[in-house]
């Protein structure tokens, strides 16, 4: 019987026709995960590099918009609506042709994006120091911010890890004309 035993071992040990199966068997499941991480990193790297240029275009047209150039003329405008529809979807208006625009990321709303409505001044030299390049003594800042709870495709939930917080931030020198 032992010698049975040590002749089976012997061959069974001689014999690599199921070491490839083997050894993907035990690869196969890291492969995965290793992959269903990567694309949920790059998937959350995109959404926070469409957050922030949807805040650095808001904040460039609430610094360029000036409500007073309109009245003048009559006109009336919303700078702060307009400059929240430009960080959501990329126009000054939701709407399109009659049809609801998709804003840039999926689940952002006017409720997650923040758009000072009057500028943050600051004095340009404080104690002998240059704080910000200007001619004049005050440089006025228009604020963007925005924040996303980004839960992903479900492998945040399914590692049992709660939804990542996306937050931006984006500053223009006002500039009205």
């Amino acid at each position: 019987m032992r010698e049975r035993l040590l002749s089976i071992a012997k061959r069974f040990l001689g014999e690599d026709r199921g070491a490839v199966l083997v050894e993907m068997t035990l690869i196969t499941p890291l492969m995965i995960a290793l992959s269903a991480g990567v694309f949920e990193f790059g998937n959350l790297i995109h959404n926070k590099l469409l957050i922030e240029a949807g805040l650095r275009d808001a904040a460039r047209y609430a610094a360029r918009c000036n409500p007073k150039m309109y009245s003048d003329f009559g006109l009336t405008i919303d700078c702060k609506t307009n400059a929240e529809n430009i960080a959501l979807y990329g126009y000054i208006t939701s709407t399109g042709g009659g049809a609801s625009r998709p804003p840039r990321v999926a689940g952002w709303t006017v409720v997650n994006v923040a758009i000072a409505d009057a500028a943050d001044c600051h004095d340009a030299v404080v104690g002998g120091v240059t704080q910000y390049r200007s001619v004049t003594a005050q440089v006025c800042i228009v604020k963007a911010t925005g924040t996303l709870n980004y839960e992903g495709s479900g492998l945040l939930a399914y590692l049992g890890l709660s939804p990542i917080t996306l937050n931006g931030l984006h500053e223009e020198r006002l500039i009205r004309f």
